[in-house]
C-alpha cells in the first residue's frame, strides 16, 4: 500500500481548546478513513505543523492521490473545529523520497 503524509499547519487554537485536541481530532478523523502509521508535531520557521502519515489502498494513481486528497482534506476540516489551520499538503513516499501530490 502507498504511504502518504498530510502535512498541515497549525496558527492558533480555538478558545477553551487544549493543545493536545489538535492531534487528537487529526488522527479521529483520517483514522476514520485510513489506517495512520505515525503523527508528529514540528515547529517549521516559527509556525507549528501536524504530520500524519497514512496508507492508502493500492489502485493506479490518480485514484489513490484523490483519497489520499479527501482524506487529507476530511482530516483538515475537523482540525478547523479546534485549531485555526494554514497551508496543508499531501505528498507521496516515490524511491525514497517524498514528493507532493
Amino acid at each position: 500500500m502507498p504511504s502518504y503524509r498530510a502535512v498541515l499547519q497549525i496558527t492558533g487554537l480555538r478558545p477553551g481548546t487544549a493543545p493536545e485536541r489538535v492531534m487528537d481530532a487529526a488522527r479521529e478523523a483520517l483514522g476514520s478513513m485510513r489506517h495512520v502509521e505515525a503523527h508528529q508535531i514540528d515547529v517549521v520557521r516559527g509556525v507549528p505543523q501536524i504530520t500524519l502519515r497514512f496508507l492508502v489502498e493500492a489502485e493506479n494513481d490518480a485514484d489513490e492521490r484523490a483519497a489520499a486528497r479527501a482524506a487529507a482534506l476530511a482530516m483538515q476540516d475537523a482540525v478547523e473545529d479546534v485549531a485555526a489551520t494554514g497551508r496543508l499538503q499531501v505528498l507521496v513516499r516515490r524511491r525514497g523520497s517524498w514528493v507532493p501530490v
